[in-house]
């Protein structure tokens, strides 16, 4: 066998440096990129940061219709707060930016994380309303001291009108955990029971033994609670089970919580029926060439003497231009997704519609992998919580036309709302799900229940019987 030389032509592609960087900018996170930054801005002398307010002596924008502002609104981040009340009766004293409204996630107190979790929906001055109720609250979540005082105290120091206090403390005694801030353990577990739909087993009857019986709850006097209640000891027993279920200490997990550091990349709200996405300057820097760098180096000419200052204000553009698209690309990811999955974001898991990465990538015009990167370790702050970008995704089930995760919300629904007396096995759950539409396997509702850590129908009604 002889050897020779032959020669091919063939095309490959290679990806310069410049593509490479902007590849791997989509998949840092925020406090990657902002570490990456500071590294740079250390380095490289004609870069520097991007401020996010105008410079002093700008001139004003020029006036624009409602279509345009609406437009700039969703790229230029300063004037985002203004686009969703422009014509409408806009009153500058009460815009607020949002953005600017979102603490660090860095504190371990727990009031702390309570309010963070209420900026998003209260102004400026409720959310001092509402601390100074916490500040009122034991470790346990119950106010320290007589309410009507402490009304009184409060309302006093903010000068507010009567009632507005109490509304943001309600605000407070409802919100996540429920039962903050509450009087006592009756206005605590009412609290909690209050978004419980009253038409579930059991919801009603506890309603009335938290009001009217606690005490003979707590003595367990069976017989005299069925004669106040009217009601069979079968009932009585599934509604002391739903009380049970209640955090008598609503401050406590609050405690043990470990506080997470994530800070939103991204922010949906929605105003005037339409829900509106914006980047998160905080997790969002954007860094510039140097202008006094620039104009420079444009009058040196060629001289040999510059060449390494020409090579860093290259490295500069395509750093600055790297973040640029990233962000630009983060923003259209987040839209298209929002759009697809507002039926969750208005009423919950049980409303999350099937979305893949190769949807989201031929709506924005990218590649799949590009929505992978960008999507992966960044969050959207919306008023229903934080949630990290790949959670909306999720694959259609054969035969149903909802995700894996509305299924599963499905499933723990029923069994939720099951007597204890009569609990619903995998196969009744498979046929009550057809009955919504939803056509699913036996072995998929046991996949699902498994994860929701339920046991079996057998195991369940022998739980409900021992107790």
């Amino acid at each position: 066998m002889k050897t020779r030389l032959a020669a091919t032509q063939t095309q490959s592609q290679t990806l310069n440096a410049q593509v490479l960087q902007s590849i791997r900018l989509l998949g840092l996170t925020g406090l990657e990129l902002e570490q990456e930054l500071a590294e740079a801005l250390a380095q490289n002398p004609m870069l520097e940061r991007e401020e996010d307010e105008p410079a002093a002596g700008a001139p004003e924008p020029a006036p624009q219709d409602r279509a345009a502002q609406e437009a700039a609104a969703f790229d230029e981040l300063p004037e985002f707060p203004l686009h969703a009340s422009a014509g409408r009766g806009f009153d500058p004293d009460e815009a607020e930016d949002r953005m600017a409204r979102i603490a660090a996630p860095l504190s371990n107190d727990p009031a702390l994380r309570v309010l963070e979790g209420l900026a998003m929906e209260l102004k400026p001055q409720d959310l001092a309303i509402a601390a100074a109720w916490l500040e009122r609250t034991a470790d346990s979540g119950y106010l320290v001291g007589d309410r009507e005082a402490l009304d009184a105290e409060i309302s006093a120091a903010f000068a507010l009108r009567p009632g507005r206090a109490e509304a943001i403390r309600q605000r407070l005694l409802h919100g996540s955990p429920a039962g903050l801030a509450a009087i006592d353990l009756r206005e605590c577990l009412m609290a909690q029971l209050h978004d419980l739909p009253a038409g579930e087993p059991g919801v009603a009857l506890a309603r009335d033994m938290i009001d009217r019986s606690l005490g003979l709850l707590a003595e367990r006097d069976w017989p005299a609670l069925s004669q106040r209640h009217d009601a069979p000891l079968e009932a009585l027993r599934a509604a002391a089970r739903l009380i049970q279920s209640l955090n008598p200490r609503p401050g406590e997990p609050l405690l043990a919580e470990e506080p997470v550091h994530v800070l939103p990349d991204v922010v949906a709200w929605k105003a005037d029926g339409r829900w509106q996405v914006a980047l998160n300057p905080q997790a969002a820097p954007r860094v510039r060439v140097a202008s006094e760098y620039e104009s420079a180096l444009a009058e040196a000419g060629d001289h040999p003497s510059v060449q390494h200052l020409k090579a860093l204000m290259n490295e500069a553009r395509w750093l600055a231009r790297g973040i640029a698209q990233r962000h630009d690309t983060l923003l259209k990811v987040a839209r298209a997704v929002v759009a697809r999955q507002q039926a969750f974001l208005e009423r919950g898991e049980e409303a999350m519609l099937p979305l893949t990465l190769k949807d989201i990538a031929a709506e924005v015009g990218v590649h799949e992998s590009t929505v992978s990167r960008i999507t992966s370790g960044k969050y959207l702050q919306t008023p229903r919580g934080l949630f990290e970008l790949k959670r909306f995704f999720g694959v259609k089930l054969e035969g149903s036309a909802i995700a894996g995760v509305a299924v599963k919300a499905l499933v723990k629904k029923l069994i939720g709302a099951e007597r204890p007396e009569a609990p619903l096995s995998d196969e009744v759950l498979v046929a009550l799900l057809a009955r919504r539409g939803v056509q699913v396997a036996r072995r998929t509702v046991a996949k699902y229940r498994e994860q929701l850590n339920l046991p079996p129908a057998r195991q369940r009604g022998q739980a409900a019987r021992a107790a």
